[in-house]
């Protein structure tokens, strides 16, 4: 009796002491939750994954260009260097004349610079006119250094990546940066990869590209090719279809059938549309219909207006 007393007493024991005497901590484990499903992309053996990795591989291998000359370029007066700073340019240092007059956009700078990580640094005037120079400063500067473009094959790239169809928008000769920097706005807002301009006789991501672009320019890639129409002919072989905005296009912008598939919309100049040889390369020239006879829209509307119809049509 005596012995099939202790062996009862061993069959209790339970806890630290003896762990494997019963389920309920197995069971408890196994009931655990073991977090959330990773994204495909974040899976090793999932085909998303490999063509981030593939994306990332082909990236690495391609030069970086950067704007022409290593100098920064300045954002000059409070109210400029303010909007600079909502819309995270990616500014480098924010200069204070010595002893100047404070007000709420000096604060508001001061706060912004903080939150962003940016130095302040206290200059004389004839300091800060002489790196503007001699632009209407009211004391206060940012200094922005040169933009960094992405290569053209980044953009079919990001695509890829996310396994989508290319959607890319072409610009020719456009040279006011505050379109440029609606159309990246607008790019970005309607599910594009990216933006491709001109490396010559173009506006490039400027101070004023960047503000007007509301922080979009972060966001989404801009590219620059050598050569627009040579770049155009590299998309096609990629098996793209190249398309222009055009007033006198072939189709109207309610019958194009070629939204969902993959597509470089080309916007033209503010005054000259799509050059020659660019309309021949196209696939097809679009039009967007108009209600009276005003003679074409602005290169950053018709982009706008343009980008919204495909990405409904892509839904």
């Amino acid at each position: 009796m005596a012995g099939n007393s202790k062996r009862k007493g061993a069959i209790k024991k339970t806890g630290k002491g003896n762990p494997t005497a019963g389920s309920g901590g197995r069971v408890k484990r196994g009931l655990e939750g073991r977090g959330p499903t990773p994204k495909a992309k974040d899976r090793p053996y999932h085909q998303a994954h490999k063509r981030v990795v593939k994306a990332e591989k082909a990236a690495a291998k391609r030069p970086r260009k950067v704007t022409k000359g290593t100098d920064a370029e300045w954002v000059a007066g409070r109210n400029s260097v303010v909007e600079a700073l909502r819309a995270r340019m990616p500014v480098s240092a924010v200069y204070v004349v010595e002893g100047i007059e404070r007000d709420g956009r000096l604060k508001e700078t001061f706060e912004l610079a903080a939150d962003q990580g940016l130095s302040l640094l206290e200059i004389s005037r004839n300091e800060m006119d002489r790196l503007t120079g001699g632009a209407v400063h009211q004391g206060l500067a940012a200094r922005v250094p040169a933009y960094e473009y992405a290569h053209p094959d980044d953009l079919l790239d990001a695509a890829a990546a996310n396994g989508e169809k290319p959607l890319i928008v072409a610009l020719d000769s456009v040279t006011d940066p505050r379109n440029l920097g609606a159309v990246v706005r607008s790019a970005s807002g309607f599910g594009a990869h990216g933006v491709l301009i001109p490396e010559r006789r173009a506006a490039g991501m400027t101070a004023s590209a960047w503000k007007t672009s509301a922080g979009a320019a972060a966001r989404i890639p801009v590219a620059q090719a050598v050569n627009l129409v040579r770049q155009l002919k590299a998309y096609q072989a990629a098996g793209c279809m190249v398309v222009g905005l055009a007033a006198d296009g072939d189709v109207s912008l309610p019958d194009f059938d070629l939204a969902d598939g993959p597509l470089v919309v080309v916007v033209g100049s503010e005054g000259k549309g799509l050059s020659r040889l660019v309309a021949e390369t196209c696939d097809q020239l679009l039009s967007i219909p108009m209600a009276n006879s005003l003679e074409s829209l602005n290169a950053g509307v018709a982009a706008s207006v343009s980008l919204y119809a495909i990405s409904q049509a892509r839904r």
